[in-house]
């Protein structure tokens, strides 16, 4: 690889655009997945949610082997990018599956056939994105280049969060019974596999990666845990993540058997919730250059502060909003959750890449693919806890899934602990998680500069190296 290979915009829209199929997927399985096993295949909520965390668990577990799989082989075409080639079609196939309207009168035979379909997908997705991931950090040694790719990036995922918040849900509907799923799921699986594919073909990297010929040792799943910078990121990361996966999973929810509680029950059809998800993820890319200048004048860690805190603000103010109520305020809440939440959505992205050279200069080796790896590890994991423990609560609360015998009547409302169990956790989970992510942004020290010394380390004495590591 040639290291000085200029970072074009082609080359940087290539690579952006992988994450039609990170974004699209994870908004696609978020907003839609738990309503589909609840009403569409008929599980309780508490064996939606155990689906859920097994196949997440699943997803975790083999993320720390993939990244060090995706470390040690070398292929002349580009190791990350010849996996992207392999896994492509494969997404097509483990989507089809997975969104598939099982309808056995056994609920342990749906329950098994859900579960084992969303585990091929997660194998699917962890062969994807580990490889990407890791990819993002060999594109360019940059700072301000990575924030600028990773906009892009982030561009791409959100606006690729929108078509696949609205139109899913209206390929669905488009046909009668659950067959949508079955035509949702073949629409998008082809878009993802074209998009993945173009990055394997055309996203070359930019920094060396040379092969790693030792054996593969247990301990090295745990190397990147021992960078001080590589923690705080994970935190920052991690609460981020878990708050979008709560907070997606019910949204749908809060809007049919919440907001528009009146509507649904009555069954007059309307497009409040795909309304408010595309204000709240069209205005995350309108904020996108607003992150980035405020980058440039302070700092990553700095602009994830106040995209956090802004988010925190806007779901508070959701106790503020009465069921059946005008849907104007709630659009303009989604407006100003969404500019929140585009600040901590692109900060850690951008921020790998500096991550991984912390790494480089602490163990004298380049492994992105054991960092992205541990990374997924962790926030699938907590991805997993936090989804099946909303599952489990608002079933707790009284939330009934629909019923699938034949004659069985659609369900059109829920009791009112289980209505108030999805609005307090929609609510709150910004405040108990994106606190959390604050308070390690504050000890985030890896700005502009000292990533500087790093890279200048990197090529210096160890009294260099000794003091740039002491600096973070």
């Amino acid at each position: 690889m040639d290291k000085t290979l200029s970072l074009s915009f082609g080359r940087m829209l290539a690579f952006a655009i992988g994450d039609f199929f990170g974004g699209g997927a994870f908004n696609i399985i978020n907003f839609l997945y738990p309503g589909f096993l609840a009403l569409a295949v008929g599980l309780p909520a508490h064996l939606a949610g155990l689906v859920i965390f097994i196949a997440r668990i699943f997803d975790a577990v083999i993320d720390p082997a993939v990244g060090l799989l995706s470390d040690k082989l070398r292929v002349r075409f580009g190791t990350r990018r010849s996996t992207l080639l392999v896994s492509a079609p494969l997404i097509v196939l483990s989507l089809f599956l997975m969104f598939y309207p099982y309808n056995n009168p056994s609920l342990a035979i749906r329950f098994w056939s859900v579960l084992l379909s969303y585990i091929l997908f997660c194998a699917v997705h962890s062969a994807t994105m580990i490889p990407y991931n890791s990819l993002a950090s060999e594109m360019t040694e940059d700072y301000t280049e990575r924030a600028r790719m990773t906009s892009l990036r982030m561009g791409i995922s959100i606006f690729a969060s929108i078509v696949c918040v609205a139109l899913p849900g209206m390929i669905v509907d488009a046909f009668e019974g659950n067959r949508g799923f079955i035509a949702m799921s073949l629409i998008f699986g082809t878009i993802f596999m074209i998009c993945v594919g173009t990055t394997g073909l055309f996203a070359k990297e930019g920094i060396p990666a040379p092969k790693i010929a030792k054996r593969i040792r247990l301990k090295d799943f745990l190397l990147p845990f021992k960078v001080k910078t590589f923690r705080q990121y994970l935190w920052m990361f991690l609460t981020c993540q878990v708050t979008m996966a709560v907070m997606s999973a019910l949204f749908f929810f809060y809007i049919d058997f919440y907001f528009a509680r009146e509507m649904t029950a009555q069954g007059e059809p309307h497009m409040i919730g795909l309304f408010g998800a595309a204000i709240m993820f069209g205005v995350q890319i309108v904020a996108l250059p607003f992150y980035l200048k405020l980058i440039k004048k302070t700092s990553k860690a700095t602009a994830y502060t106040i995209g956090a805190a802004i988010w925190i603000v806007g779901a508070l103010l959701l106790f503020a909003l009465p069921a059946d109520s005008n849907a104007i305020p709630l659009y303009l809440l989604a407006a100003l959750i969404g500019f929140g939440i585009s600040g901590p959505g692109l900060i850690p992205h951008a921020m790998f890449g500096d991550v991984v050279d912390v790494g480089d200069l602490q163990f004298g080796a380049r492994n992105a693919g054991s960092f992205a790896g541990a990374a997924n590890f962790v926030v699938q994991i907590g991805q997993a806890v936090g989804v099946a423990l909303v599952m489990a609560g608002i079933g707790l609360a009284g939330f009934v899934e629909q019923d699938i015998t034949e004659g069985a009547e659609r369900v059109v409302a829920q009791a009112a602990s289980a209505q108030t169990a999805i609005v307090a956790i929609m609510a709150l989970a910004p405040l108990v998680f994106m606190s959390i992510g604050i308070f390690f942004s504050s000890r985030y020290r890896l700005n502009k500069e000292r990533h500087a010394n790093v890279l200048e380390a990197l090529e210096g004495s160890e009294k260099q190296k000794a003091a740039a590591l002491e600096s973070l």
